[in-house]
């Protein structure tokens, strides 16, 4: 069971970099803001679901597309990608 650990890291780390992400020291960009929101979705709930919200709901719209191109996506890579977006922002 030489994968369990590591899975458990993954996640202790994973939730760290959700704790940083609140802390970072300028407001990311809105391309950046919707990358971390599309690998965090992909990380806790897996591939996107339902419908895309349409009308006048932009944003909703933009998230959404966002975590659709994660699809297929699995958990820890998801959580890599996550935890390399934050450590990336606060290094800037």
């Amino acid at each position: 069971m030489p994968t369990a650990p590591r899975a458990a890291d993954l996640k202790t780390r994973f939730e760290a970099a959700a704790a940083a992400a609140k802390k970072t020291r300028k407001r990311p960009d809105n391309a950046t803001l919707l990358k971390l929101y599309a690998y965090y979705k992909q990380a806790t709930e897996g591939d996107v679901k339902g419908e895309r919200p349409g009308g006048f709901d932009f944003v909703g719209g933009a998230k959404y597309d966002a975590w659709q191109k994660l699809k297929g996506t699995s958990t820890d890579d998801a959580m890599t990608a996550y935890i390399k977006q934050v450590d990336k922002l606060n290094r800037d």
